[in-house]
């Protein structure tokens, strides 16, 4: 039978999921707000008590032509005609299985590493269910945590085999990232064809209304969605010939830049903002985000000031403006510096989707992975990198992402995944300052406010004219010092602002943008 793997609800009959509710009750409930799938899993009743049970969950299934998987258990799925039967790695071999079964009974497995899904096609599974994307509290024998990279790897690494079976991604997944685990888990040539979700049903308040929610986000394009189109065959040229565009646009739309950021840098990133058209908020708190994501602006979360509440708000925010389709960029100061950074990290990249991920070569080797590169502090510390390696790390981590990656430094590192460039533009005052990272980011977000066909493009608009009016400020016979830069600096975003305005794209002509070619990275 064809199956329509969208919405795949394992069921979990423990109190502390279940609670008071009834397990027939919360099934039926889940059908007919649209659940696709309904997996049985049981690992504690005896086989009686499985047998009865089953019969009445096929019953409200086949009501609601919705296959019924048993859950480990081969003898429960012949003895009530089950549509099939799913497979753990300490279960039952796929072969034996089928064996067993015969030919029109459905058999998925789980698996969690290329090898393990590879194996499990080859002896026959009808699909695979990949996890654990995220840590549960519903299984305590996950062998790994794959994240969205590691469902991506598996995908891609089953493409080009003979048999082509379809996926679903299990573990962690609710109403709150099920769009993120889709879109950034897919592979050139493959994508999930559901997930697999048990508390953001089972253990719902109204599991009808949660299936339906889950169906709408699982059937729907994202939100955060803006993938523009962008023609890389045209070439670095076109895009600067763009860029004095964007900065003309940022001026006459005015967007909003939503900026949570540390107070010692409020002020500078502010005047910022204004300097280049653009029109900031300086608000923290993440419960004011739905309505200011609403007016059509960008944020910005830069992780300055971290507290274990300031990561609760910038999640609130970073959701927020992803639901509404708005750009947000993403700042991981000293990423790697404590554990406290490390976890906000991991957490606000499995919670929100970046458009734009801003960082020195350490905050992104951190976020990368390796989780043993230790900052200092907030800067980046002795680079161990060659510029080749560093290029390559910021178009991986691009491509992993979906996203664009800036890897700030000396020389500065642009991609999306297929463009890659390096960006050698700025003046060394940037890096006497405090907040020139931070308002580099507000100069980006409002770019990407302002620019949605190409966000790669906005990004290097973005840095240039920063950069650009950095190097301008620094030979004005007026600066002396880094106190007498801040004040230049700023007229000048200005007046390149007023230059764009008045279709002057001069100031372009300092651009130092060289287009990087790599085919296939290195390790880094």
């Amino acid at each position: 039978m064809e199956i329509d793997y969208s919405v795949y609800l394992v069921t979990d009959s423990t109190p502390a999921i279940l609670g008071k509710n009834h397990l027939e009750d919360v099934v039926r409930a889940a059908v007919e707000g649209g659940v696709t799938v309904v997996q049985y899993r049981d690992k504690h009743s005896d086989t009686g008590d499985l047998i009865r049970t089953a019969q009445s969950l096929r019953t409200i299934c086949r009501q609601h032509a919705v296959p019924l998987i048993i859950n480990d258990r081969v003898d429960v799925a012949l003895a009530v005609d089950a549509d099939g039967v799913h497979l753990g790695q300490t279960d039952m071999d796929a072969i034996t299985a089928r064996q067993i079964v015969g030919s029109k009974m459905t058999i998925g497995v789980t698996v969690s590493s290329l090898a393990e899904a590879m194996a499990a096609v080859e002896a026959g599974a009808d699909y695979l269910g990949i996890g654990t994307v995220y840590a549960t509290p519903t299984k305590e024998d996950t062998k790994a945590i794959l994240g969205t990279a590691g469902v991506r790897d598996i995908l891609g690494g089953i493409t080009g085999l003979e048999k082509v079976v379809p996926t679903v991604a299990i573990g962690g997944i609710n109403a709150k990232n099920i769009q993120r685990v889709m879109f950034k888990s897919q592979a050139m040539r493959k994508r999930l064809d559901g997930v697999a979700v048990v508390s953001a049903i089972m253990a719902a308040d109204d599991p009808k209304a949660a299936a339906q929610e889950l169906r709408r986000l699982a059937t729907q394009p994202p939100g955060f969605i803006n993938e523009g189109r962008p023609n890389p065959v045209k070439g670095l040229d076109y895009l600067l010939k763009r860029a004095n565009g964007v900065i003309k646009d940022l001026g006459a739309k005015h967007p909003l830049c939503h900026n949570m950021t540390n107070l010692v840098v409020q002020n500078f990133a502010a005047n910022v903002a204004l300097s280049i058209g653009s029109s900031p908020i300086m608000a923290n708190n993440g419960d004011e985000a739905p309505e200011l994501a609403a007016l059509g602006g960008a944020l910005v979360i830069n992780m300055g000031s971290i507290t274990p509440e300031a990561t609760i708000n910038y999640v609130r925010a970073g959701q927020a403006y992803n639901a509404c389709g708005q750009p947000v960029l993403f700042d991981p100061v000293g990423a790697g510096a404590t554990k406290l950074r490390r976890e906000a990290v991991k957490r606000l990249m499995a919670d929100c989707y970046f458009e734009v991920i801003k960082g020195n070569e350490s905050e992104l080797r951190v976020l990368w992975g390796e989780l043993n590169t230790q900052q200092k502090g907030v800067d980046s510390g002795i680079s161990t990198l060659s510029d080749l390696d560093k290029a390559a790390l910021t178009m991986k981590l691009a491509t992993r992402e979906r996203n664009v990656i800036v890897l700030t430094g000396k020389t500065d590192f642009l991609s999306d995944g297929t463009r890659t460039y390096a960006i050698k533009n700025g003046s060394g005052y940037l890096g006497r300052i405090t907040g020139s990272g931070c308002a580099l980011g507000t100069t980006i977000a409002a770019c990407l406010a302002a620019h949605r066909e190409d966000k790669l493009l906005a990004t290097l608009s973005g840095i240039l004219m920063y950069e650009i009016a950095a190097e301008r400020a620094a030979v004005r016979d007026d600066v002396k010092g880094p106190g007498t830069f801040v004040p230049a600096f700023i007229d000048e975003l200005a007046n390149i602002a007023t230059l764009a305005h008045e279709f002057n794209g001069s100031w372009l002509d300092q651009a130092k943008v060289e287009r990087i070619g790599i085919r296939e990275p290195g390790s880094v």
